[in-house]
């Protein structure tokens, strides 16, 4: 297995960051292991770090009184997992499962919001990357609602897009122009 420093330039969600703020994030970094059933992280607790699937499945969850536990999203090898350590007040909204046997790389929140704070340039390249994974999630969440609640035989310019955007939990923009292109006519509310 390769070494957090080794991994974290290939990864997509750290593409374009300069080999400077890499050593800084992968300073904050450790890798981690679940078996299937354990939990990476709960409702309400503090939410002190997120991390990258390396392998296995991840299973993001919410439990209702009237309909018990849903899972309302998934996360595989390579996928993004957790943005409440950047957002106050640092608490998990969902429960992170592991499905099967899985590997990630758990990054500390606290120790990242620090370095953030120390380096501007660097808190918002991260945060554009977190941003990226919440428009990821809620667009994903959209589509699921509309899937759940009526779409049958509904066209609309806006479902296309979404639908296409969902099939991946997290798709990173490859220019500056998609960045911004639809970005209003997407954007939920």
């Amino acid at each position: 297995m390769r070494t957090i420093e080794q991994y974290l330039p290939d990864h997509p969600f750290f593409a374009g960051m300069d080999a400077r703020a890499l050593a800084i994030v992968a300073g904050c970094a450790t890798n981690v292991s679940f078996a299937p059933g354990e939990y990476l992280f709960r409702t309400g607790q503090p939410a002190d770090q997120f991390f990258v699937v390396r392998r296995g499945r991840v299973a993001l969850q919410v439990h209702s009184p009237t309909a018990g536990t849903m899972v309302v999203d998934t996360a595989d090898a390579g996928d993004v997992v957790g943005w409440s350590w950047l957002v106050p007040p640092y608490t998990w909204l969902f429960d992170a499962r592991a499905v099967e046997h899985t590997g990630a790389v758990s990054f500390d929140g606290r120790c990242l919001r620090g370095k953030c704070e120390e380096d501007p340039q660097l808190g918002y390249e991260l945060m554009k990357l977190v941003t990226q994974v919440m428009f990821s999630r809620l667009t994903a969440a959209r589509v699921r609602l509309l899937d759940l609640y009526g779409t049958a035989g509904a066209t609309s310019p806006l479902l296309s897009p979404l639908l296409t955007e969902a099939k991946a939990t997290w798709a990173r923009p490859t220019s500056p122009e998609a960045t911004t292109e639809g970005a209003d006519d997407a954007a939920p509310g």
